[in-house]
């Protein structure tokens, strides 16, 4: 007999009586290597799906099984299931193959070999009789189970798989153990875990969204420097300050540096009604190009750091006040080089006294320049770090001076995984699938590098161009490659950080501050520890001791 999962299922609902019919003949058919599992539940993001009967057969393969009891006839292209006086269409080879579809996906995620095994979607009849020469183009006879086929119906499983089974491998019995680790608790452990989860994001972004009386405080002040550490919500404050700007009227711009973090803005904004939207949200360098600068080359630095910012101020100049803007809103703001500033303020109507709020964080300066507003600015501190689980705001808070206040979620200890550089990346991507086997899903996983960047961020970025590899991450629907320097500002549930060397040792510290502080609720650092303490310092050192050393196979 083969194993049970449930042992004595309840089939006590509609169809009951007919998936215990086959469930029954199954169990007394199929060999004792096999596994049946019945009503298995399956969650992926907001998709709900449940199979009637899966069997898991090493050395064949895997089945889903859609049940439906009655009278069941195909005609018209439809399928009808009559009980008593009541006749409705029925879809159950979609929803059969639905099923399938997220089963393989939940597979994959986490991991598991069985991702990789021959795999079919059936359908079973077992009060109705189907004739022999019935085919669809959805259905071929093989993957359908009628009551003459109970006396042979795990041949009928078998020889479906073998002729129509999807996917290229036949599971052997530890595919199949694996397989029922994971299925017997109906997913449970990976649900408690995302429950948590949103649990955490969910107070984070109430944390956040408190930050706003910061602005109810300021509302009367037309410039601001607001100062504050990862996770203390400066860019929620810059939008928040963006939209009440244009909502009283004004024609505001928000900037920034960084592409990921530009667009991330633009999508933002997007959502809002259109009189709350600014005139302006993007990369501080494509507003000259948009008012008709000549594009430069990516390796140019003059141009980006000289030529460009000056032809800003030209263009600012010859433009009617119209076009101009009454307050501008810079994120990020220490990335910005010294010419940029008295060309942006060229770009207000009043240069003088037109609205400046700038949000930076000194300690994330990783890029080679020092740009500083020429303008007296009142200063708004921000001490506490809101954005991340007080294991993480701690130990990015030992690399900054002053006292960072954790106020976000207790959560687990961040991780350590002690390799050489060279070996960063390939452990770092084991250590991404260990975390999809813990129940994380890919779209909640970040694999950021401080050296040289991932293959796959490279490819991406070669296949699809920047802006969809950006749109990519904002999907939050896979695993996500980028590099520290391109993710300022940004966030993930869970950052892996590949510490693969540094193009600079003298922003070694930076970019590993800049990389720590990305993850919200787990981190896990991989790489040449000691050279992380040495570049930390003295106190990253005592707090990565708190740290849970982890190896991956």
């Amino acid at each position: 007999m083969p194993r049970l999962h449930p042992e004595t299922p309840a089939f006590l609902d509609a169809g009951g009586d007919a998936e215990r019919t086959v469930w029954d003949h199954l169990r007394d058919q199929l060999p004792d290597d096999a596994a049946l599992f019945a009503r298995v539940n399956l969650l992926h993001g907001s998709h709900e799906r449940e199979i009637d009967l899966l069997v898991a057969w090493p050395g064949v393969g895997l089945a889903v099984v859609e049940v439906k009891g009655g009278h069941v006839t195909y005609r018209d292209g439809q399928w009808w299931q009559s009980g008593g006086a009541d006749t409705h269409p029925i879809d159950p080879v979609r929803q059969a193959q639905g099923a399938r579809h997220t089963l393989t996906t939940l597979l994959r995620e986490r991991g598991l070999a069985a991702q990789h095994a021959r795999a079919v979607h059936m359908v079973a009849f077992p009060h109705s009789r189907v004739p022999r020469d019935f085919a669809t183009t959805e259905a071929p006879r093989a993957v359908v189970v009628d009551r003459d086929d109970l006396g042979s119906v795990a041949f009928c499983v078998k020889r479906a798989i073998e002729e129509h089974g999807a996917g290229h491998g036949v599971p052997d019995e530890a595919d199949v153990d694996a397989l029922v680790d994971l299925l017997a608790g109906g997913f449970e452990a990976q649900v408690e875990l995302l429950s948590l989860a949103a649990q955490h994001e969910d107070r984070i972004d109430h944390l956040t969204a408190d930050q706003a009386h910061v602005l109810d405080v300021l509302r009367h002040m037309n410039r601001l420097q607001v100062v504050g550490g990862a996770g203390s919500g400066k860019t929620f404050l810059a939008l928040e300050q963006a939209r009440r700007r244009a909502r009283q009227g004004e024609r505001v711009a928000l900037l920034c540096y960084s592409r990921g973090l530009g667009r991330y803005l633009e999508r933002v904004t997007q959502t809002w009604p259109r009189k709350e939207r600014p005139a302006y949200v993007g990369l501080f360098h494509d507003l000259p190009l948009a008012w008709g600068a000549e594009p430069g080359a990516d390796d140019d630095s003059d141009y980006w750091e000289r030529r460009l910012p000056l032809r800003l101020a030209e263009l600012a100049d010859a433009r009617v006040p119209e076009q101009l803007f009454d307050t501008v809103v810079v994120d990020e703001a220490q990335d910005f080089g010294e010419l940029w500033w008295p060309s942006l303020l060229r770009c207000l109507r009043d240069p003088d006294r037109g609205g400046l709020f700038v949000f930076l964080d000194e300690a994330q300066r990783v890029f080679d320049r020092d740009g500083h507003a020429p303008v007296d600015l009142a200063l708004v501190p921000l001490e506490e770090n809101l954005r991340s689980t007080r294991q993480i705001a701690q130990v990015c808070g030992a690399f900054v001076d002053g006292v960072v206040k954790p106020r976000g979620p207790v959560g687990t200890p961040v991780r350590v995984v002690d390799v050489p550089a060279e070996d960063a990346i390939d452990v770092a991507d084991v250590t991404v699938e260990r975390l999809m086997d813990e129940g994380w899903n890919p779209g909640q996983i970040a694999l950021l590098t401080t050296g040289h960047r991932h293959p796959a961020q490279t490819l991406a970025v070669d296949m699809v161009g920047h802006a969809e590899y950006w749109d990519r991450f904002l999907a939050e629907e896979d695993v996500f490659y980028g590099h520290v320097l391109g993710f300022k500002g940004l966030e993930r549930t869970v950052v892996v950080l590949a510490v693969n060397g540094f193009r600079e040792a003298e922003r070694a510290r930076s970019l590993l501050y800049t990389g720590m502080s990305r993850a919200r609720l787990q981190l896990i650092v991989v790489g040449p520890r000691a050279e992380i303490e040495r570049a930390g310092g003295e106190g990253v050192r005592r707090r990565l001791a708190e740290a849970e050393e982890w190896v991956v196979a």
